[in-house]
């Protein structure tokens, strides 16, 4: 429901039509109430009863059915040259994932340490032997059997990777008068898979640990010497508290009954767990509670989990949970839990400051043809009650970006045009709005540029095309959205926000993977270097202006961005040589391997990576140096 005027979301409008939903009912938590301190139950019985509701959905009365490993320590490493090279790195600088909080690492799909480049293509890790460039090759890769790898860490010589894996129950032997005979295997049981490689031998990566929660994986990050994570399960008749293995051995419970968390009141459809767990591969920490989540949250101190409850009648409500746990080199620890209403749209629509939690939200609408949905910021002391609150911005629009920078945050709305709020939270109990600016467009990422500026990556709207086609009041046509929009905007004058400079590239169906990952992102202040992937649609002679443009570039734009010249584009590097792929069909069935995702510099030296390649360009001029072609696994090739 991100985007009103796309068609999936005029279907979901035309649904809360149909269900009369009223965006302004009362909501039912009393927040900050001490009914949200947390419990913990007595027994497995007590869980069970809490779980009524999921009875028949397993396979009732085969609690005690033991699982067979389907992963564990079957993992392939081959290597590309000869044993014993080293991982010691080099002296040059170079760049890092774009991650929210400052000394909180958060996992990518490639990564550095200013030697080598660690990056899945597919289902395959590759590690380069990057700098210097000159001399670049592959040293070593792993192929992944039964794991489909996610993302990953590299901390000194350890790699911390995620992927999902199955395990699949054993046939149950049961007693029929004197005759034996086999009940179907259960179905396939997920797990989230964490995998600790030593590359002490980088040619021969070594995996030294794995520990499988049951269950889809919500978002890590890496404090220190610790990653910390999330695991969303959904329990079975036939087995409740979410299954652990560790190096493959068998699945046992990941806690004890009485070590199971929940706060009241209780929604039990799920749970959250959080795991600790040291790169040196020693033992893990854990807890449950019973819970979901979506997003996360994490400062040096605390992580914060938000679930949010969507509704989709007049009898419901949208509200968010957030769950508050503090960090501590490895334990774990609950603090608070508390709700406000609304929903939220990612990780940036929360942050910590000053021993205060802030957090925007969305409440969603629509009546007799006009969007009623409006937008809300609150401000929750250490113990997650609010303590002061900004609601019913923006009415009719929804939020695409939220950025706070200490005392104030920086919130983009969009229907027709772009607002630009500009938020003052110095004092907690009393936020207010010191200014907005309004322009065609809207920002899907906001990045600081610096305290008084910051860079917007979204799309240029066009509010003329296709006018005639809106049937909600104050909103656009889809076709109204053209080209990725870059904006610098400067906030100085917080009453005033202006946009000083601004950069579209292409026409319809352009897109760039950085509007909605910032991880995609490569922006260094000091270098005045700003770096996105895009793939870019242009107009061609003849076509009208409501239509998609034909593809006719895939790679990364390069600028140059200060705040005396704005954006001054320094060029482009691409991994396509053959530029027939560009047609509609091939690009999409055959180009996708060729796509550049990150980009990051070692020294003076850019690197573009896709599924395909490392491309090695001159940082200044963009000349070429080298390129390193990588392994992939095409049987296991999935899009992230």
């Amino acid at each position: 429901m991100k985007k009103i005027y796309t068609i999936l979301g005029l279907i979901i409008i035309a649904m809360l039509v149909v269900a009369g939903c009223n965006p302004r009912v009362p909501n039912p938590l009393n927040l900050g109430d001490e009914n949200l301190d947390l419990k913990r139950f007595s027994s497995l019985e007590e869980i069970e009863d809490a779980f009524g509701s999921i009875e028949g959905q397993g396979m009732g009365g085969m609690r005690d059915m033991v699982l067979s490993a389907g992963t564990g320590m079957k993992a392939m490493a081959e290597t590309a040259s000869a044993p014993q090279a080293t991982n010691d790195v080099g002296g040059a600088d170079y760049s890092e994932t774009n991650t929210q909080v400052e000394g909180v690492d958060e996992a990518d799909i490639v990564k550095t340490n200013g030697k080598f480049i660690y990056t899945l293509s597919g289902n395959t890790l590759n590690i380069v032997e990057a700098y210097p460039a000159e001399d670049a090759e592959l040293v070593s890769y792993i192929e992944f059997e039964n794991f489909y790898a996610n993302e990953f860490f590299i901390s000194e010589n350890k790699l911390i990777i995620f992927g999902s894996a199955s395990y699949r129950g054993k046939p149950v032997i049961i007693e029929d008068g004197e005759e034996l005979s086999e009940m179907p295997y259960r179905p396939m049981t997920n797990f989230l898979e964490a995998r600790i490689y030593d590359l002490s031998n980088i040619a021969e990566p070594e995996i030294i640990k794995t520990v499988d929660v049951e269950g889809s994986y919500v978002s890590s990050r890496m404090i220190g010497d610790y990653v910390y994570y999330a695991v969303s399960t959904y329990p079975y008749s036939d087995h409740i508290i979410p299954y652990l293995a560790i190096d493959g051995a068998e699945p046992v419970d990941l806690v004890e009954p009485k070590q199971v968390g929940y706060f009241e009141p209780m929604i039990a459809e799920s749970f959250i767990s959080i795991i600790a767990l040291p790169v040196d591969g020693s033992d893990i920490s854990k807890e449950v509670i019973v819970g979901s989540g979506q997003n996360m949250y994490v400062s040096l101190e605390n992580m914060y989990i938000a679930q949010s409850k969507y509704s989709w009648s007049s009898e419901g409500t949208e509200e968010t949970y957030i769950y508050k746990l503090e960090l501590d080199d490895g334990d774990i620890d609950y603090e608070a839990s508390g709700s406000v209403p609304g929903t939220i749209l990612n990780q940036f629509s929360m942050d910590e400051y000053d021993e205060h939690f802030r957090i925007a939200t969305t409440i969603r609408g629509y009546s007799n043809n006009v969007d009623t949905s409006y937008n809300n910021m609150y401000i929750l002391d250490d113990d997650l009650a609010v303590v002061g609150e900004i609601e019913d911005i923006a009415p009719g629009e929804s939020i695409y970006s939220v950025r706070f920078m200490g005392k104030r945050a920086y919130m983009v709305t969009f229907k027709h045009v772009d607002p630009l709020f500009v938020i003052d939270l110095a004092d907690p109990e009393n936020p207010e709005i010191l200014g907005k600016l309004k322009i065609p467009g809207y920002s899907d990422y906001l990045h600081p540029l610096d305290e008084t500026h910051l860079i917007g990556i979204g799309k240029e709207v066009d509010a003329s095309i296709d006018a005639d086609k809106i049937h909600t009041e104050g909103a656009v046509y889809y076709t109204a959205i053209q080209g990725v929009k870059l904006a610098v905007f400067d906030v100085s004058d917080v009453s005033n926000p202006v946009e000083m400079y601004k950069e579209v590239i292409g026409d319809r169906g352009t897109e760039s993977e950085a509007a909605h990952n910032h991880k995609a992102l490569l922006f260094d202040k000091e270098k005045e270097l700003l770096i996105i992937p895009i793939t870019v649609a242009e107009l061609q002679d003849g076509q009208p202006e409501n239509a998609q443009g034909e593809f006719t570039f895939q790679g990364a734009y390069v600028y140059n961005l200060n705040l005396e010249d704005g954006f001054d584009l320094r060029g482009r590097v691409s991994h396509i040589g053959d530029e027939s792929v560009y047609d509609k069909s091939g690009y999409r069935l055959g180009g996708y391997n060729s796509h550049v995702r990150r980009a990051l510099y070692i020294g003076d030296v850019l690197y573009t990576i896709s599924n395909s390649k490392i491309k090695m360009n001159d940082l200044d001029d963009l000349d070429f140096l080298n390129e390193v072609d990588l392994e992939f696994a095409e049987e296991n090739h999935r899009v992230y």
